[in-house]
């Protein structure tokens, strides 16, 4: 039988889920330990992180900014987040070379991760993270 109640520890058996739009602090600890050694820097990797305004309870849009740093201090970003209330892991994190890329759908509490085949292997195939492969979908003719 499922308990509905509303004392934050009726959840799930005590389970607090991450904050919409955000990786729980164990996820987002365990990618950064995959990509760390999926890429070519290691933790020297240049990288860059943009926050979902919207965990940021942002009012101004048009005054938006990307931060930047080595991937080995990535951590921090969670506990980092400039949010009033929790914490947040940021909605986008990419390698400067543009050789993978981590998306986090504020909507959909998902994350999507696109990189080169090992380390896709390497998140599908880790106990740390639940991951599935998305079908590809077929490209869209460029208009002329």
């Amino acid at each position: 039988m499922f308990s509905f109640g509303h004392e934050e520890r009726q959840l799930t058996l005590g389970i607090v889920p991450p904050t919409e739009g955000s990786l729980d602090r164990e996820t987002w600890l365990r990618l950064i330990d995959i990509l760390t050694a999926h890429s070519s820097a290691g933790p020297d990797t240049r990288c860059l992180a943009y926050y979902n305004p919207l965990t940021l309870g942002a009012v101004n849009f048009d005054n938006l900014h990307v931060r930047a740093g080595r991937l080995g201090g990535a951590e921090i970003l969670y506990d980092r987040s400039e949010a009033d209330l929790a914490d947040f892991s940021p909605a986008n994190l990419w390698a400067e070379d543009r050789s993978w890329i981590l998306c986090t759908d504020y909507d959909l509490w998902a994350t999507k991760v696109a990189g080169p085949p090992a380390l896709i292997e390497a998140l599908l195939n880790d106990t740390g993270v639940e991951a599935v492969r998305l079908p590809r979908t077929p490209s869209l003719p460029h208009p002329s």
